[in-house]
């Protein structure tokens, strides 16, 4: 069954990410670091997400005002953007309790995001696929933005030594990071903004018109 496949595949995601040499590597290297943190959000949590909603797992139906699809991108933007601020991205850096909070409220908003715009019955699901698809979008343009600040940055903005990864400096090593929130990040979440795009397109008008109120 493909649902549970891809529940199963991001937790082994987020498995890997959080007990494979990348929290080791992300004390050093900021690339390392946003790798880290694009596993989390672009890549377990969807596919969690994707693989849990619609099925007896899902929490939308439990808690339906706790996944509004409107807000919860909002929130993220709030976890992304304030977690990259530098005192508390070299906080996270620099001690472990404070990177497992940031990694929790990575997961946590990137979950948020992802049940608001594609759990839920059908029913419910067609109803916020319009507001959710918006979200997304949202959610992949302020990625692309950010990614694109921390990279097109002309100086180093955060507390990294030197990379240790192939030699770059400290600025290349930002760089580097900067690009793979702006293309991983960025995508991810465009793809699954234009995948709730083609479920309106293939619905009748009515309907559609009925999932973004």
């Amino acid at each position: 069954m493909i649902r549970p496949g891809l529940a199963a595949l991001g937790a082994a995601v987020l498995a890997a990410a959080w007990l494979g040499p990348l929290p080791g590597l992300a004390r050093h290297a900021f690339a390392a670091h946003m790798a880290l943190h694009m596993s989390v959000v672009a890549v377990g949590a969807p596919l969690l997400a994707l693989g849990l909603s619609g099925g007896r797992f899902d929490p939308v139906p439990w808690k339906p005002g706790v996944f509004h699809p409107v807000l919860a991108p909002v929130l993220e933007l709030i976890v992304v953007w304030g977690w990259h601020a530098p005192a508390l991205h070299d906080a996270a850096r620099s001690h472990p309790g404070v990177m497992i909070v940031e990694q929790g409220t990575f997961l946590g908003a990137s979950l948020l995001v992802w049940f608001s715009a594609y759990g839920g019955g059908p029913a419910e699901r067609a109803h916020r696929a319009g507001a959710g698809m918006l979200g997304l979008l949202l959610t992949s343009m302020h990625m692309t933005l950010l990614g694109a600040l921390i990279g097109l940055a002309p100086r180093t903005l955060y507390a990294h030594p030197a990379s240790s990864i192939r030699g770059m400096t400290g600025l290349e090593d930002q760089q580097v990071g900067g690009a793979v929130m702006l293309l991983v990040g960025g995508a991810v979440y465009l793809a699954g903004g234009v995948g709730l795009a083609l479920e309106l397109l293939r619905r009748e008008p009515t309907g559609a018109s009925e999932a973004f109120s």
